[in-house]
Formats: C-alpha cells, structure tokens, sequence
C-alpha cells in the first residue's frame, strides 16, 4: 500500500513543478506572454487603459501584477482547468485542446500498439533463429529504421503515396464534406486520412522494438528455467509463448506506457507534415503567431499525460510483478 501511495502523492507535486517550469520558460521567451495580446487588443480598437483589465479577463492574469502574483493566479486557473483564451483562435484554449486532444491520442494510440505488436513478433522470431541469416536482415533493417527520423518517412509517404500516385489524402483529419458522428462515411474519411500519419509513426518505432525484444528473447532462452522446460519434454511453441515470450516482454510493458506519452510530443512535426489538427499541429500554430496561452496550454497537457503514462504504468507493473507491490525490487 505505501508504493502506491507514494507513487499517487508524486502526481501532483510533478504536475506543479510541470506548471512551474511552463510559467517560467515562458516568460524567458521574446516579448513576454501579453505583448502579443496587446497589440492584437489595440488592434480590435481597444482603449489603451483597459486593455490590461481586457487581459486580465482572458487570461485570468493581471499583467500590471508582481511575477509572484501572476504565477498564483496561473496556478488558480490551472486548478480549475481554466487556462484562458487563444490570442490567435480567439476561443477558449480548453476548448482547442479538447478538440485537438481525441486526433493526437488516435495517432500516438493506435501507432504504438501496431509498433508494439509487431515490433515484439519480429524480435522474438529473430531471437529464435538467433545467429541466422534472417536474424542478421532483421538486424539490419531494424537499426536502419531506427536511424532515420519519423518524419522523414511521413514526407516520403506524402509525396508518393498522397501526391504522386493519389491512394491517400495529403491531410487533414477527415474530408471536409463529410457530417463528423458516428456514421459509416466519417469514420472511413478518418481511417483514410489517419493510415499514412499512423504508418510513418509506426515504423519509426517499430525497429527499437523488435531490437529490444530480441535483445531480451536471448537473455531468457540462457535462463535454467528454460532448459529445464525443454528437459521436461515441453514442445517449442509452448516454451516460446509461455516462458520465453511472457518474460522477455515484461521489462517492455513499462517502456510501453512511458513511450505513449514520449510521443504525444512527438507528434508536433507529424501532425504539421500532414495538417492533422492534433495537439502538435496547434502547438505549432501558436508558436508561429505567439499565442502564448494556447503554446503553455498544449505544453502542459503533454508533460501531464507523460506523467500519467509514467503512474500507470507504476501501478500496473506492482500488479504484474509482486515485488514491486511489496517494495522489494526497488529496494525499500
């Protein structure tokens, strides 16, 4: 009970040094967080005495306050999921995100599990012909594809597969003509728009994964637990899923859950190359037109959802592994 305990006590005091430090890189930037904001007030034709207590209703932060008073009032209006409004959108910035948000998870999802899945059948396939021909090709290519970025592939795969041959669209989330909601025509449109962002996503990952499976396949085929199941007469299949497989992919589950929230940010320049309006696609929105509410809002959103990946994957681990539950294998 006191590991979970201690895991759930550090949620809040991450996700407060998380603000802290967003708070604070921001107002390192150029300009400051309100310059923008004034010029765009004083554009809509705002008095110049009001538009500070016009900023202060936006943004929930007076900018004629000490630094030590804005920052509580930021704190504030985190607290009550209250991050005030997009200079550039003009609409709330929890309304961006919540909108923003859903696209982001489809990718990092579904793209992580396809990355996981296969990632897990080609190490333990090399692992088992370890030494061979095919393991050696398998080797290769995987560090090949660890060695070039993402989105190098997403570029390739917009200009072949969108531009030159026409089998996928270029971008966006859906075709514009169609009624979002449950229905058959939107949720096809979303497939079809999502499979070259999550293919390109995939495949960046999916050579680290089968190197770190394979990597972990070997080290359990040398265990004596192995050996003696193959004394005890037990056939190859069963030895391969049932001891080797759920051994080798144990030391992985918490790489899995900590990759999810690693690449929520990572998708900044996927979603740009394909226009998907996901989180990154609107972080890169708001750094090109200084929209600092929206920028910090988006931010804070992909350093707590790491945060919560890092949690659960705490939580579900002790389930997993009951050492971990009793604090045994982390030493207190």
């Amino acid at each position: 009970m006191n590991y979970y305990l201690r895991r759930t006590a550090r949620i809040p005091l991450t996700v407060l040094a998380v603000a802290t430090l967003t708070f604070g890189l921001i107002r390192l930037l150029p300009g400051g967080p309100f310059t923008q904001l004034r010029l765009e007030l004083l554009r809509q034709g705002v008095p110049v005495e009001q538009v500070d207590a016009r900023i202060e209703a936006l943004q929930n932060i007076r900018p004629d306050a000490p630094l030590w008073q804005q920052y509580l009032d930021y704190l504030a209006g985190v607290a009550r999921l209250d991050l005030g409004e997009s200079i550039s959108l003009g609409v709330p910035v929890m309304d961006v995100i919540a909108r923003a948000l859903p696209w982001t998870v489809l990718l990092v999802v579904v793209s992580t599990v396809l990355m996981f899945v296969f990632g897990v059948l080609i190490g333990a396939i090399q692992a088992y012909w370890e030494g061979s021909r095919f393991d050696k090709a398998l080797s290769g290519g995987s560090i090949f594809v660890m060695a070039v970025p993402y989105y190098i592939f997403a570029v390739i795969f917009v200009y072949l597969l969108a531009y030159q041959w026409g089998w996928f669209p270029t971008g966006n989330a859906h075709a514009r003509g169609v009624t979002p909601g449950f229905n058959l025509d939107f949720l096809v449109s979303v497939a079809k728009h999502a499979v070259l962002p999550i293919l390109a996503f995939t495949i960046g990952g999916i050579g680290s994964t089968a190197l770190s499976m394979r990597s972990n396949s070997v080290q359990v085929l040398g265990e004596e637990f192995v050996e003696v199941a193959r004394l005890r007469g037990l056939g190859d299949g069963r030895i391969a899923t049932r001891y080797v497989a759920q051994n080798a992919i144990l030391p992985m589950y918490t790489g899995l859950l900590l990759l999810i929230g690693f690449r929520l940010g990572g998708t900044v320049v996927l979603e740009e190359i394909f226009s998907y309006p996901g989180l990154g696609y609107y972080l890169i929105s708001a750094v090109n037109a200084n929209d600092y509410p929206l920028m910090m809002g988006c931010f804070l959103v992909i350093t707590v959802t790491l945060v919560v990946g890092v949690y659960i994957a705490d939580l579900t681990y002790g389930l997993i592994d009951p050492r971990i539950s009793t604090g045994d294998a982390d030493g207190y």
